[in-house]
């Protein structure tokens, strides 16, 4: 999973972004890897596999993993090359979701790029700078398209979907509330644009140390921040970029015990994956054995042969069937060969939906 972090200068986001980054890594033991500057590859923490590994004794434990795209502060023109914001644009068309870091705090020793502390405004800023950015693509692609469509009804029907994208955006509207038209080849068409404003959102609504355990209740900033989610089914999770900072510096019993004497039951990050998952449908599966215990990172809804197809492309291609066993179950009988001795390590086919936290050994053969 991919996620790219956007918000206005001053907002709390590079703090965010280099203390989750921080967190991720040493929470689960992962190293953390620097792609470019601004790019960090952290684990999910997941104690699933570390009960298993130990159950199995297994050599290596792999987490899943999410990698982070840092976007520099964007402001009003970032589209048109104001700020750093645009030449880093390109790198977030790739992401799954889009991570948008709001402020929500008042303090007058930071101040804030246009003078006060307002959500709704701030995200409408954003938001403009993405649709600009949007349109930039659609207009190369129309230029592209224009004159062979005359000849190419394929063509045809595709500028007429550029056409109606483009005035949609230009009465800034995002691009995940245009209706495409039920054609297999538009939606195609539709998704090779990568869009930024097509892309899912989580609002991360950055608040005072005080106002994080009750997970922002009393503060109108978050209230708008939720009101507007809840209008374009967006996620919304509340966090305190200064408290992840120092969170990132502490080992894993310190964490736990600094998070307790804050009334939290999980970090930044936690709640962060938490909602990313919910948004983009996701669940995990896990391979237990004595080389390795891992982690898998699948759709809900996916089949046994495709989930199989995450580990190896010959595990989808020769399937023959998979046995699958509630992780819980699998700790309970404390071996797969109790499980199986009590008949709950179930034989399923190609056409077993996996769910999450399911321990599957797949049969294959190519």
């Amino acid at each position: 999973m991919k996620l790219g972090i956007v918000g206005l200068p001053n907002v709390g986001k590079s703090t965010l972004f280099n203390s989750l980054t921080k967190a991720g890594a040493e929470s689960a033991n992962y190293p953390f890897c620097t792609i470019d500057p601004n790019v960090g590859i952290v684990a999910v923490p997941d104690e699933r596999i570390r009960k298993l590994g130990e159950m199995y004794q297994s050599k290596k434990v792999t987490p899943a993993v999410i990698e982070f795209v840092d976007i520099a502060g964007l402001v009003k023109g970032a589209s048109k090359g104001e700020g750093l914001g645009n030449q880093f644009l390109a790198n977030i068309r790739e992401v799954d979701a889009i991570v948008h870091v709001v402020r929500c705090f008042e303090d007058t020793n930071v101040v804030h790029v246009d003078g006060s502390v307002d959500p709704a405004r701030d995200i409408e800023t954003i938001q403009l700078e993405l649709i600009f950015s949007d349109l930039e693509i659609l207009e190369r692609r129309i230029a592209k398209v224009a004159k062979q469509a005359r000849m190419d009804k394929t063509l045809a029907k595709e500028m007429e979907l550029l056409e109606a994208l483009k005035a949609h955006l230009e009465e800034g509207k995002p691009a995940k509330t245009f209706e495409v038209p039920d054609d297999e080849d538009l939606r195609a068409c539709s998704d090779s644009y990568n869009l930024l404003t097509a892309k899912p959102v989580i609002y991360a609504a950055n608040v005072a140390e005080d106002e994080l355990a009750e997970d922002g209740a009393g503060n109108p900033h978050v209230a708008a921040v939720r009101k507007l989610a809840e209008g374009e089914h967006s996620e919304v999770f509340v966090i305190c970029a200064q408290i992840e900072q120092e969170i990132a510096e502490l080992d894993d019993d310190e964490k736990m015990m600094f998070l307790e004497d804050l009334g939290l039951k999980e970090s930044g990050l936690e709640k962060l994956i938490g909602a990313s998952y919910s948004l983009l449908g996701l669940i995990s599966y896990l391979t237990a054995g004595e080389d390795e215990t891992r982690a898998w990172t699948i759709r809900k809804g996916t089949k046994a042969p495709q989930a199989a197809g995450k580990i190896h492309s010959d595990f989808e291609r020769g399937f023959i069937r998979a046995e699958v066993v509630n992780y819980q179950d699998l700790l309970d009988c404390g071996s797969l060969s109790a499980a199986k001795e009590k008949g709950i390590v179930g034989l399923e086919g190609k056409e077993y939906v996996v769910k999450d936290g399911d321990v599957i050994l797949f049969r294959f053969n190519v």
